[in-house]
């Protein structure tokens, strides 16, 4: 079995690293629990559902922004590939937590969310960049 598959099914946990038939199941993960998966999985993509103003004054590294009060905010959702694995979050966790079930319709396999959002990503002292 690939090392860096074990490692994300272990952070992760099963239902993220393998999926689930009957749905979308997520788990919230604290700050460092994020920062762990994201170096443990490369191919983890990070969705920060902020305004672009909100992106722009600072992101998680490689984060991809998909504005949840954008009017295409759905559209932009359903071209992503739902076999991916994906972060979500937002500044606080209230637009993410709302966006949850969005994708959870949409028939995501593997999602982990950000509970504290990007504000609590900066409490702990992680790095966000403007690039």
């Amino acid at each position: 079995m690939n090392r860096r598959f074990l490692l994300t099914a272990v952070l992760l946990g099963p239902t993220l690293a393998f999926g689930q038939q009957k749905g979308t199941k997520y788990r919230n993960l604290s700050p460092a629990e994020a920062a762990k998966a994201i170096k443990a999985n490369p191919n983890l993509i990070i969705i920060d559902i902020r305004t672009p103003q909100e992106f722009a004054n600072g992101h998680i590294p490689n984060a991809v922004n998909i504005d949840f009060k954008s009017s295409d905010f759905k559209k932009r959702i359903e071209k992503l590939d739902r076999e991916k694995s994906y972060l979500v979050h937002c500044r606080s966790g209230g637009r993410s937590e709302q966006s949850l079930p969005i994708f959870k319709k949409l028939g995501f396999k593997q999602l982990v969310h950000l509970k504290t959002g990007i504000l609590g990503w900066q409490q702990v002292g992680l790095a966000l960049t403007t690039k």
